[in-house]
């Protein structure tokens, strides 16, 4: 079994050789720092966030803790790197900037989402249908930070359009220290099987460190990607919010071929901690924590016995206090019953 110890973007070492892919609703602070916590994560990312918005708050203090804050982090979340995500190369740019006065570790564009709203804004993947922009939006970028920078991409439009080779030179001739490529194209959305392949022939292609990304639910997974196409690194995306065990998983399974399953009470003390951050990071503003609280309920509680039971419990909760004491009661019972 062979699997990469770390990886390098620039300057910055990337141990172990998995990152949290940034997802939108999910990986927020209180999140990443579970993944942090939890061990096995070499970089974690933000949510995707807009670069128009990030210049129409550029006021804003983003070092205060505020409401699902997407550019705010803790010391003990390095290293970390932000994702931008947009159409315009200078506004990008800018964004960038900040990024880096914020002290992020790191600079990703996304041209991966597939997400109609951010397609239709030219944003995303929508991009890949527009290469002579996609260079210009990577030069722009590039020549405005000192920070690593990299970026996402998914492997075209459609089949008839794969450009994942063609982004990725791109990036590498413009100075871009790392790609990660999701195999699918925008057409799939997540539908169908990632196409490893083509992770492996950008690996071929170029020079810089390849992340590959899709289809990763299990460390005999991120083993079987990396032993196919030789990339540098694995992204782990909609694995982590069921199993946020998974980063630490993979490093077992690598060192000894075998690997530790979260038990009903490890799950339990997860998913009480997790809400205990969640509501000292609010600000008590119950509306918009609940939301959250139910959120991570849906793709947590998938890896919990009679899961769909505490979910439906939860999502007819209207209040912090009525959503913890109903996980309390879900997981007193049932590890009663498996004692």
């Amino acid at each position: 079994m062979t699997f990469p110890n770390q990886f390098a973007i620039g300057p910055l070492a990337i141990k172990p050789a998995v990152v949290l892919a940034p997802m939108a609703g999910v990986t927020d602070t209180v999140f990443r720092r579970f993944i942090r916590g939890l061990g096995g994560c070499g970089l974690i990312m933000t949510e995707f966030t807009s670069s128009n918005g990030v210049l129409a708050t550029q006021k804003r203090d983003y070092r205060k803790p505020r409401n699902f804050n997407y550019l705010y982090y803790e010391p003990d979340e390095h290293p970390i790197a932000a994702q931008l995500f947009g159409s315009e190369p200078q506004v990008l740019a800018d964004a960038a900037r900040i990024i880096e006065d914020l002290g992020f570790d790191s600079v990703d564009l996304n041209f991966g989402c597939p997400v109609k709203k951010v397609v239709k804004c030219n944003g995303g993947s929508g991009l890949l249908r527009d290469l002579p922009l996609v260079e210009n939006i990577l030069k722009t970028v590039r020549g405005a930070v000192k920070i690593p920078f990299t970026c996402k991409f998914r492997s075209g439009w459609d089949d008839k359009s794969i450009v994942a080779v063609q982004v990725a030179r791109i990036a590498e001739d413009l100075g871009l220290q790392a790609v990660a490529l999701h195999g699918r194209t925008r057409e799939q959305g997540y539908a169908g099987k990632a196409d490893w392949s083509l992770i492996g022939e950008v690996k071929q292609a170029v020079g810089i460190p390849v992340i590959g990304n899709g289809d990763v639910f299990s460390p005999e997974d991120a083993v079987e990607m990396h032993r196919q196409t030789g990339c540098d690194g694995v992204m782990i995306g909609r694995a982590a919010p069921t199993n946020p065990w998974i980063f630490r998983q993979i490093e077992q399974y690598v060192a000894s071929g075998r690997y530790d399953e979260p038990t009903e009470r490890d799950r339990y003390i997860m998913l009480r901690d997790y809400y205990k951050l969640l509501i000292e990071k609010s600000d008590k503003i119950s509306g918009e924590v609940v939301g959250k609280m139910k959120q991570f309920a849906s793709q947590f509680t998938r890896g919990v016995r009679n899961g769909s039971h505490l979910r439906k419990a939860i999502y007819l909760r209207g209040t912090t206090d009525e959503i913890v004491a109903t996980v309390d009661e879900f997981f007193e019972k049932s590890l009663a019953e498996a004692a």
